[in-house]
């Protein structure tokens, strides 16, 4: 059998082990999603995301939060509607440009992504308590360069 499109021969076998533990983490990281929500907010995907971005960076404008994450507009605008209505982000004036709006955490929205991040970095916590603190950060490292590499393969 020939090696697998832009692998070395020896690397077919590294690759499976690969794909089959992130197999396995989108799985556990699926199933554990809502027991990492906060307070009064069970926080879908797409709303933790949207939040997460808007602690990150502050006020966007809901074309920079589609770019963020390679999301047609129109499924971002769907997703900021809902966060909004949840009351745990506002749209307001962009100071740039009148004509435009950015979308900002409310004070609950503030108040539920710090809860959530919290609560995900306490479990992480408790995942990694074996790892020494080289361990996590060549893991941090790696998955760093493996998420940028990524990055690059979605603009393609």
């Amino acid at each position: 059998m020939a090696p697998e499109t832009g692998t070395v021969a020896g690397d077919a076998g590294v690759n499976r082990r690969i794909e089959q533990q992130l197999f396995a983490l989108f799985r556990r990281t699926n199933s554990i999603h809502v027991h990492t929500s906060s307070g009064d907010h069970e926080l879908e995907r797409s709303t933790y995301g949207i939040l997460c971005l808007l602690d990150d960076l502050g006020p966007q404008r809901l074309g920079a939060i589609a770019a963020a994450y390679h999301l047609d507009p129109s499924t971002v605008t769907r997703q900021a509607q809902a966060v909004v209505r949840l009351g745990l982000a506002e749209k307001q004036p962009d100071p740039a440009d009148g004509r435009a709006s950015l979308l900002a955490l409310t004070p609950e929205g503030e108040v539920a992504i710090k809860g959530a991040r919290a609560h995900r970095r306490q479990r992480l916590d408790r995942v990694m308590a074996e790892w020494s603190e080289p361990e996590r950060e060549e893991f941090a490292r790696s998955l760093e360069r493996f998420n940028s590499a990524l990055g690059r393969l979605a603009e393609d």
